[in-house]
């Protein structure tokens, strides 16, 4: 990068583009243009069509002013067919204003059938030609090569495997093909759902309709693929990996790696740092991962489940109110993450499972009860021993039947002893007599 020339950065971001795990990596990529406040926008496009579109942009915003904390500004183009003349000027103006410039969730299809034949491709090229950062993800990743993925038509509506034409932005980084994002989801447990939600069957059938030498760049979920255009490299950041698949063969750059960006370039295929490997064609079975992919957001759900079980099983209040805590953080930390499962759904449903239960220990009392109500009963029972010893059987009946109204089962065992224990509810046991 020259003096006092902004960096040309392309950043693919494989899912959880609002998500604690990217944070770090859109704060450091702001770090990289320039003093603050940088100007940074989003674009609106790909989900301009949803009924929520104003709580998505809402989320982001405060996803960036509150986690990031760097302010984000919207450049809006929801609909080509209704954006007036004013609407398209003003949000040329923001784009080309913009340092920063941020698309993530939404449609594919939708998004291009808006951009296609207006200003907005241009303003990119122009961005990364001039200096500044374009990062798109999930949905408006799928736009960015010279084919794009339609997704829900083809994996919700059941249309068959094609390609759309996409931007073919990721040219200006010299490389041909199609993005892929949520490249390992696991959503669909006993089916594939891997290279966003496609699996590996249509995989290969649209991978079929690729002109030679075209690739697919599949990104991981809440993983970021870094295009520097000026360094000429690749890096690689976030919880998962980039794959590259060309010509039959599958290359794959872990997190950590960084690259020269030739790794992704026809021809590049001597380059190093990768895991290169066959791809799985001809009609082999698709193969499922060996272990599942682990879920940043659910993995955190999971090790406070865990804590709070441990600590309830040992009826210990503080640490199942810590991990009730905990995942109330965790919640609030990933509610601007514009999820696209029903992963914020079971985590709320795993929060009031656990409030039911401490509220259900609450009820009965978080220490054991037997040392609460030990020294009453055998208080209770040495009167009865006595009233027995007296022969007063009446009064040792009456006793008897105390201690069972209060839910205290007794039994007079051989050899003059007695036991008792709590009624089932309870399910604790004391000690014999």
């Amino acid at each position: 990068m020259t003096e006092g020339r902004l960096p040309r950065l392309l950043v693919i971001m494989g899912s959880g583009e609002t998500s604690p795990t990217m944070t770090t990596v859109h704060a450091d990529l702001l770090d990289r243009l320039g003093r603050p406040p940088v100007p940074a926008v989003l674009l609106d496009t790909p989900y301009g069509f949803q009924e929520n579109a104003s709580d998505i942009t809402q989320k982001a915003l405060t996803y960036f002013g509150e986690n990031v904390r760097r302010p984000l500004g919207v450049a809006s183009f929801r609909s080509a067919e209704t954006a007036t003349a004013l609407d398209r000027e003003t949000m040329l103006a923001r784009l080309r204003e913009a340092r920063y410039v941020f698309a993530g969730p939404g449609s594919p299809s939708y998004a291009l059938r808006q951009w296609h034949g207006s200003e907005v491709p241009g303003a990119l090229l122009e961005k990364l030609r001039g200096g500044g950062c374009v990062t798109f993800s999930s949905a408006a990743a799928c736009a960015l090569g010279r084919y794009a993925l339609p997704v829900y038509e083809i994996y919700k509506v059941g249309m068959a495997p094609h390609w759309l034409e996409g931007l073919d932005v990721l040219a200006e980084a010299g490389v041909d093909g199609a993005v892929i994002p949520h490249f390992n989801n696991a959503e669909g447990g006993t089916h594939d759902t891997r290279f966003c939600y496609m699996g590996e069957r249509r995989l290969r059938l649209l991978e079929s309709m690729l002109d030679e030498g075209a690739a697919v760049l599949g990104v991981d979920e809440h993983t970021a693929c870094i295009l520097d255009l000026d360094a000429d490299t690749v890096t690689v950041r976030g919880n998962g990996g980039v794959t590259l698949r060309r010509g039959g063969r599958e290359r794959r750059f872990e997190s950590g790696v960084i690259a020269p960006l030739d790794v992704l370039r026809p021809g590049g295929e001597a380059a190093g740092a990768a895991i290169d490997r066959p791809a799985r064609g001809g009609q082999a079975p698709p193969e499922m991962p060996a272990s599942p992919v682990r879920d940043p957001f659910l993995d955190g759900v999971e090790e406070q489940r865990r804590e709070f079980e441990a600590a309830l099983a040992g009826r210990d209040v503080d640490p199942a109110i810590a991990a009730l805590l905990g995942l109330d953080d965790l919640l609030w930390d990933w509610s601007r993450d514009t999820l696209d499962s029903d992963a914020m759904d079971r985590a709320r449903s795993r929060r009031r499972t656990m409030l039911v239960q401490l509220g259900d220990l609450a009820r009965t009392g978080a220490r054991d009860p037997r040392e609460l109500v030990g020294p009453f009963v055998e208080a209770i029972l040495d009167l009865r021993r006595r009233a027995r010893e007296e022969r007063r059987f009446a009064d040792s009946d009456s006793l008897r039947d105390l201690l069972v109204g209060l839910g205290v089962e007794v039994r007079d065992v051989r050899g003059g002893g007695t036991e008792w224990e709590l009624t089932p509810g309870a399910q604790l046991t004391a000690g014999s007599r």
